[in-house]
């Protein structure tokens, strides 16, 4: 996926329109020992006899995907241990397809985290927002082994470009592998910053040479964005989409193409270092821990481990989403009120009598002056949410998805953000001392 321009256009490119297996109209004529730039028969330099017109029929898709392929090799100095697949599959189909349902305490989680960067209030999903985000405009993905198209069309429309993008993640899978998952927002986020980042930065190179000496198919139009979609998970979610280019970038410019293969036994902890490629590897995660001072009735959710971490990434969206840094580009996720971030935890808690949620997130900044500008920033939120100020730390929202009572207090560099459904709930999820 690009760096976008304009939001609707990128949800177009988070996924690929693609065809099936081996070729069949007019390879170069085979080397007998292969090797990069060469697969199937065909040359990354090759041209293509094609229409795109009327979509791409089996043999069609077939040369497509085996020229692509030589290309991705060329560009990325790796070559492909084994034929990618792909399958064809209807809206209909993807749609009912089971992607795993999560349990409870994760979905209650999910919630508490969106509900913390003011992007998903008390009276919605953040499971559904999300899959209203991106659950109609995937048109195709890789996975195990495989490039699977969502299509209502025997002959699919295909943006080579994109394909490259999810080649280069079956080249992943085959020679680097995708690293461990991780429990946190944060971490996720860093980790895709480097898969996505290569992929994204290797589909630039691939287009950087369909201008200047490779035939290249047309650019077909795109499947149309949803008209409405949560803007606040959408931006959090694109970042390693964004930052990760340069990222990748970065560490190519450093020792080439070996620097970023060892990078994958080595990933980014943290989105801090996706959004600030000089910070990796050498700026660790601060620790930072919240113990557990909430009264008997609110308890910590049941899931393993129950806390979060939002990073750098998260500090950001929710600031920029709600209008806080309004005069600054919305896809350039360096501020000075969140750039100083070195390390959080969210704790979300449940109320078992009332079924009430709440929730603690401290954050760990890298100077008193940088939590200084944090809490304003986050001061300044609340203002916009129509807070009122009862009494020093505390803030309370009257009305609205964000009705809550909040206190915000630092401590150096460290600031403590307690979340609780009335101000005298407060000194329950979390001790004032």
């Amino acid at each position: 996926m690009r760096r976008p321009a304009v939001c609707c256009a990128v949800l177009v490119v988070l996924s690929v329109l693609a065809g099936c297996s081996l070729p069949s109209i007019g390879p170069s004529t085979p080397d007998p020992n292969e090797g990069l730039g060469y697969e199937a028969g065909y040359n990354a330099t090759d041209s293509l006899p094609v229409t795109t017109g009327d979509g791409l029929n089996a043999s069609e898709r077939d040369a497509v995907l085996a020229r692509t392929m030589a290309r991705v090799e060329e560009v990325r100095g790796l070559e492909f241990e084994e034929t990618v697949t792909v399958e064809l599959v209807t809206r209909e189909e993807y749609q009912s397809g089971d992607a795993g349902t999560p349990g409870a305490g994760e979905r209650a989680l999910v919630n508490q985290r969106w509900e913390a960067l003011f992007t998903v209030g008390e009276d919605a999903d953040a499971t559904a927002a999300y899959d209203t985000v991106f659950g109609d405009s995937v048109v195709g993905f890789y996975s195990n082994g495989r490039i699977v198209i969502v299509s209502d069309s025997e002959t699919p429309t295909l943006d080579t470009r994109t394909l490259a993008h999810e080649l280069l993640h079956a080249l992943q899978d085959q020679h680097l592998g995708f690293g461990p998952r991780t429990p946190t927002f944060d971490g996720s986020r860093a980790r895709e910053g480097l898969v996505e980042g290569d992929a994204n930065y290797v589909e630039s190179l691939y287009s950087e040479r369909c201008e200047s000496e490779w035939d290249c198919l047309a650019r077909p139009d795109g499947p149309d964005a949803p008209g409405s979609f949560n803007r606040g998970i959408y931006q959090a979610i694109i970042q390693p989409y964004v930052d990760g280019p340069a990222f990748v970038r970065a560490i190519h410019d450093r020792g080439g193409w070996e620097a970023v293969n060892d990078a994958y036994e080595q990933f980014p902890d943290s989105t801090e270092q996706t959004i600030h490629p000089a910070r990796y590897p050498d700026e660790p995660v601060a620790d930072v821990t919240v113990a557990d001072e909430s009264a008997d009735d609110w308890t910590r959710l049941g899931r393993d481990p129950p806390t979060d971490r939002l990073g750098e990434v998260g500090v950001y969206t929710m600031l920029q989403t709600n209008g806080v840094l309004e005069d600054h580009q919305r896809y350039d996720y360096s501020h000075p009120a969140s750039t100083g971030w070195a390390g959080d935890q969210l704790v979300p808690y449940r109320n078992a009598e009332t079924g009430e949620s709440a929730y603690v997130w401290r954050l760990a900044w890298d100077s008193e002056g940088d939590a200084r500008e944090f809490v304003g920033a986050y001061r300044d939120l609340l203002t916009s949410k129509n807070a009122t100020r009862p009494a020093g730390d505390v803030y309370v929202v009257p009305s609205g998805p964000y009705a809550d009572a909040f206190r915000v207090t630092r401590d150096g560099a460290t600031v403590t953000v307690v979340n609780a459904p009335t101000r005298a709930d407060l000194d329950a999820v979390h001790g004032s001392g």
